[in-house]
């Protein structure tokens, strides 16, 4: 008799753990976005992780990085309002447009304080500018930062971005000027002090930035790295969790009875007998205190644009 072999297939298990929120990081000099990500999610065990708009190693600040069921509200965070502390240094102009890069430009030239504050009103509103040679932007599938540094000319198209405030707070000495800026997503900020000191008959390059608000995340509620290796494991790292609806704050929420709830987890649109919001509406379904999904009405019904497993 002929031996009949069986195989049993196991499903995929998920490493790690199921920890669902946002860590406000205040993310230290000298790391990378994604090595911070990194770190925070082994401290936490979790099974996923994301994070709510990029900060180049030279960037300290808020850096909003998401668990587990918190990625699928990443794009919430990454197009909402950021706000920046910056120090602008003049005469030097850098091939990184921070104090990474090398020196590409000189000028003796240092604009006063009445200058820096008349030219300000230029650079708010909607303004075209050309993001950096060294940023994380593609050109032909490779990243721009790559091809610069191997020495290739990068040439990026300018493109429309919103800056909603930028202020002169102090100045330090002549070489040396502090701002904070309010902006909109894609905003470079080192293409801004770029394109400000150039303004301004002279060049420049940026010695300092720090992001203050990410969305809305601020940096009153930011935890260091340090502080968050010391609480060393759960259950306390998880005082450290923002909510995952901290995200969608901005977000009308709508309750709805369970079976209403069931069909959404479902992946099934919702009929609204009554009060539906108007057509195109996103809304935070929430069934008693639980996110349950976002969901965009049609008029009518609500047709389910993001299920969360809370």
């Amino acid at each position: 008799m002929r031996a009949v072999r069986t195989t049993l297939t196991m499903g995929r298990q998920k490493k790690g753990e199921k920890i669902d929120g946002w860590v406000v990081l205040d993310k230290p000099l000298g790391l990378g976005s994604t090595q911070a990500v990194g770190r925070v999610r082994r401290l936490f065990g979790a099974q996923k992780a994301g994070h709510g708009g990029t900060l180049d190693p030279l960037a300290s600040g808020v850096l909003p990085i998401a668990l587990g069921e918190a990625t699928k509200t990443v794009p919430f965070v990454m197009d909402g309002r950021k706000e920046y502390r910056f120090t602008l240094r003049f005469g030097e102009a850098r091939s990184t447009e921070d104090a990474e890069g090398e020196v590409t430009a000189t000028s003796p030239a240092r604009p006063t304080d009445d200058a820096i504050r008349s030219t300000l009103a230029r650079f708010t509103g909607e303004i075209d500018q050309t993001p950096p040679a060294y940023s994380a932007l593609k050109i032909g599938g490779q990243r721009a930062y790559d091809l610069a540094r191997a020495g290739e000319t990068v040439v990026l198209t300018p493109r429309r971005v919103r800056i909603d405030r930028l202020e002169l707070l102090s100045r330090l000495d002549a070489d040396h000027a502090d701002f904070v800026v309010g902006c909109g997503k894609g905003t470079y900020i080192r293409s801004l002090g770029r394109d400000l000191a150039l303004a301004l008959g002279t060049v420049g390059h940026l010695a300092a930035l720090r992001r203050t608000v990410a969305g809305p995340f601020r940096e009153e509620a930011a935890i260091s790295l340090s502080k968050l290796e010391a609480l060393g494991h759960i259950p306390p790292l998880l005082g450290a969790l923002a909510p995952v609806t901290t995200a969608l704050d901005d977000i009308p929420a709508l309750a709805l009875a369970d079976a209403q709830a069931d069909r959404l987890r479902q992946g099934q649109p919702v009929l609204l007998t009554r009060d539906a919001p108007p057509p195109g509406t996103l809304v935070r379904a929430e069934a008693g205190s639980k996110l349950v999904a976002l969901v965009r009405s049609d008029g009518e019904s609500l047709q389910p644009v993001r299920v969360f497993n809370l």
